[in-house]
C-alpha cells in the first residue's frame, strides 16, 4: 500500500509525464521550421509546458528543503539577536533553503507577534531575504542542466525506494532539482526558433526601456509569485541571445518588487505588525530599484568583470555562454550591496513604516482574530506547530483569568455597589469564554488543516498533544461558565452565608486549583516538565483540603439550622466543579509529560 503521501505525488508525476511528450514534441516540430516560419501552437505547448515543470520543480524542491530544515529554521530566527548582520545572515540563510523571500516575510510576522523578535530585527532579516533568492538563479546559471534527468530519475528513486523519511526528503529535493532544469532545457528549446523571427527580434528591442522592463516582470512574478522563478526565465531568455545583459538586470530588479505581493496579500487583515512588515518588505525593494535604476550599467560592469568569459566564441553563442552567469552575478551584486547600503537605516525604516502605519488603538473588535497562526506557516510543520502551541497559550492565559476573576461562593455582599460590581465580573468572565470558543475553533481548525500536510510521526504526536490540550482549556472555561457561574449568581440572588472557617478553607482550595491551572498551561507553552509535574503533585495536597471541608460541613449539618442543607449544596457543588477543574489541568499535565518523554526518546534514538 502507498502512503497518503505518495498518492499525491504520484498522481503529479503521471501529469508531468503526460505533458513530457507534448513538449518534446512541440520542441522537435519547432526546431524543423524555416528560419522565418513559426508554428505557434507547438511552441507555446513546449514554452508552458517547460513553465508548468519548471515551477512544479521549484515547489518540490522548496517543499523538501523546509520539511529538512524547519525545525532549524525555527531555531535560527527564535535565537536572533539584535545584531543586524546576524539577522542579515540569518534571513539569507533561511530564504536560500525555502526559496521564497515572501515566505520569510510572512513567517516574522508570527516571531514579531510572539515577541521572540522585533520590527528592527525583522527589517534585517528581510533585506537578507531578497539575498537568499538569488541562489536558484547561481545553480541555473551554472548550467548543470544536462544533469536535469538523471537528477529526476535518481531523486525519485530515492523517494519511491527508501523507507526512511529523511531519505524520501532527499530525494524530493533532488528530484525538484532536476525538474527545474528539465522545464528550463524544455522552454529554451522551444524558444529557440525565435532567435531568427524578426517580428519577435523587434519586440525585444522595446524591452532596452528600463522602466517597461521592470514593469513587466514585476507584473509576472506577482502572478506566479516567485522571483526565483522569474529570474530563471530570464536567464533562459539571455542564454538564447533574445536580451542584452542591462536588460536582463532591469527583469530581475523587477522580479524583487513582485514578490511582495505575496507578504501584502498576507497581511491584509492581520495585525498592524503584519502590515508594518510587508510596508518594509515593500519599501525596500522599491527604494532599492529606484536607487540602483541609472547604475545599471554600472552593475553591469562589475558583473562582467566578476564573471567568466569565452573568448574562443562569437555572435550569439558567446553571448548565450556568458549572459547567464553575468545576469546571475549582477543579481546577486545588487542585492548584497542594496542590502550593505540600507542596513545602516534600518531605524529609519521603523520609524517610516509606524507613521504611515501607526499602531492601533481604542479599536473594538467583534471577531477575536488569531495573534500566532497563518496559512503561511502550515507548509513548515515544525513552525506551525510552535505556533499553534503559541495560540493556546493565548487561550490558555484566558483561561486562568476566567478562574482568578472568580469570586468567592457568597462574597458576603452587603452594599447594592458590591452586589453589582460582582455581577459586572461575572459578565467580563462570560465574554472572556466567548473569546476562548472563537480561538478554540480557529486553533482546531488550523490543526486540521495541518493535518492534510505530510507530517512525519513526531510531528503528528504533537498535534495530537495540542488538540488534547487545546480541548482540556476549552473544557476548563465550559465548567466556569456553566457550572461555577451558575452557582455565583444563585449564591448571590439567594444571599447565603458561610461560616468564616468554611470561607478560608473554600478560598484555599480556589487559590490551590487556580495556581495548578496556571503550573499546567505554563508548563505547555514553556515545555517545562518540572511545572506539569507540579500539577501532579498537587493531588495530595488538593485532596486533604477537600477531605477539611468535608469535615467541616459533616460538623456543620450537625447544628439545628435551617438553611444548613441548602447552604451545604451550594459548597459541595463549588468544590466538586473546582474538582474538576483540577483534573483537567492533570490531564494537562501529564499530556505534557508523555509527549516530552516520547520526543526525548525519538531524539535519542535519532543521535
Amino acid at each position: 500500500m502507498l502512503s497518503m503521501p505518495t498518492r499525491p505525488f504520484l498522481s503529479k508525476l503521471a501529469f508531468l509525464l503526460t505533458l513530457l511528450p507534448f513538449a518534446v514534441f512541440s520542441t522537435t516540430e519547432t526546431a524543423s521550421t524555416q528560419p522565418n516560419e513559426i508554428h505557434y501552437l507547438p511552441m507555446s505547448i513546449g514554452l508552458f509546458g517547460g513553465l508548468a515543470i519548471f515551477l512544479y520543480g521549484m515547489e518540490k524542491m522548496s517543499d523538501a528543503l523546509k520539511r529538512v530544515a524547519g525545525n532549524k529554521m525555527k531555531q535560527w530566527l527564535a535565537k536572533l539577536t539584535t545584531n543586524r548582520l546576524a539577522a542579515v545572515a540569518t534571513g539569507t540563510g533561511i530564504t536560500a533553503i525555502i526559496q521564497s523571500s515572501s515566505v520569510t516575510t510572512v513567517l516574522l510576522v508570527g516571531f514579531i507577534s510572539a515577541g521572540l523578535m522585533t520590527l528592527p530585527q525583522a527589517i534585517g532579516v528581510i533585506m537578507g531575504a531578497n539575498i537568499g533568492t538569488t541562489v536558484t538563479a547561481q545553480i541555473i546559471a551554472f548550467k548543470v542542466t544536462k544533469a536535469a534527468l538523471a537528477m529526476v530519475a535518481i531523486g525519485f528513486m530515492m523517494f519511491f525506494v527508501s523507507k526512511k523519511e529523511t531519505t524520501q526528503h532527499y530525494g524530493n529535493m533532488l528530484f525538484g532539482l532536476g525538474l527545474i532544469f528539465l522545464g528550463m532545457n524544455l522552454m529554451s528549446e522551444a524558444m529557440e526558433p525565435l532567435r531568427s523571427y524578426q517580428p519577435f527580434i523587434q519586440l525585444m528591442a522595446h524591452m532596452h526601456n528600463f522602466f517597461l522592463a521592470i514593469l513587466i516582470s514585476a507584473l509576472f512574478t506577482a502572478l506566479v509569485q516567485s522571483s526565483s522563478a522569474t529570474t530563471g526565465i530570464v536567464i533562459v531568455l539571455a542564454g538564447q541571445g533574445f536580451i542584452p545583459l542591462e536588460t536582463g538586470i532591469a527583469l530581475a530588479m523587477g522580479a524583487n518588487i513582485g514578490t511582495c505581493i505575496t507578504a501584502i496579500f498576507a497581511a491584509v487583515g492581520k495585525s498592524r505588525e503584519a502590515m508594518q512588515t510587508a510596508a518594509v518588505h515593500v519599501l525596500f525593494n522599491v527604494l532599492g530599484v529606484m536607487i540602483w535604476l541609472p547604475l545599471i550599467g554600472w552593475l553591469a560592469q562589475m558583473s562582467i568583470a566578476l564573471s567568466p568569459t569565452q573568448p574562443d566564441l562569437s555572435g550569439v553563442e558567446k553571448l548565450a555562454a556568458e549572459l547567464p552567469r553575468q545576469i546571475a552575478n549582477a543579481n546577486t551584486l545588487f542585492n548584497v550591496l542594496n542590502t550593505a547600503i540600507m542596513l545602516p537605516f534600518a531605524g529609519a525604516f521603523v520609524w517610516l513604516v509606524r507613521k504611515i502605519l501607526p499602531p492601533q488603538s481604542g479599536e473594538t473588535k467583534t471577531q477575536l482574530q488569531t495573534k500566532y497562526i497563518d496559512a503561511a506557516f502550515l507548509p513548515t510543520p515544525d513552525i506551525a506547530l510552535d505556533q499553534a502551541k503559541l495560540e493556546i497559550g493565548r487561550v490558555g492565559r484566558r483561561v486562568c483569568n476566567m478562574l482568578n476573576m472568580l469570586p468567592p461562593l457568597a462574597p458576603g455582599c452587603k452594599k447594592r455597589q458590591e452586589v453589582l460590581a460582582v455581577r459586572d465580573k461575572l459578565k467580563e468572565i462570560e465574554a472572556i469564554e466567548e473569546e476562548v470558543d472563537q480561538l478554540h475553533g480557529a486553533i482546531l481548525s488550523y490543526l486540521g488543516q495541518l493535518r492534510k500536510e505530510p507530517l512525519s510521526d513526531q510531528q503528528s504526536a504533537r498535534q495530537i498533544k495540542l488538540i488534547s490540550i487545546s480541548h482540556q482549556l476549552e473544557s476548563v472555561a465550559d465548567i466556569v461558565v456553566n457550572s461555577l457561574l451558575p452557582l455565583a449568581y444563585k449564591a448571590l440572588n439567594d444571599d447565603i452565608s458561610i461560616s468564616p472557617e468554611m470561607r478560608k478553607t473554600l478560598d484555599t482550595v480556589q487559590e490551590k486549583v487556580n495556581h495548578t491551572l496556571l503550573d499546567a498551561v505554563n508548563s505547555v507553552r514553556r515545555s517545562d516538565a518540572a511545572e506539569a509535574q507540579a500539577v501532579i503533585n498537587a493531588k495530595r495536597e488538593l485532596n486533604a483540603l477537600i477531605d477539611a471541608v468535608l469535615a467541616h460541613q459533616a460538623q456543620r449539618l450537625a447544628l439545628q439550622d435551617g438553611n444548613r442543607l441548602r447552604v451545604f449544596r451550594y459548597e459541595m457543588e463549588w468544590v466538586e466543579s473546582l474538582k474538576r477543574v483540577y483534573t483537567l489541568a492533570k490531564r494537562m499535565a501529564k499530556v505534557q509529560l508523555r509527549s516530552r518523554a516520547s520526543e526525548e526518546e525519538s531524539q535519542s534514538v535519532a543521535s
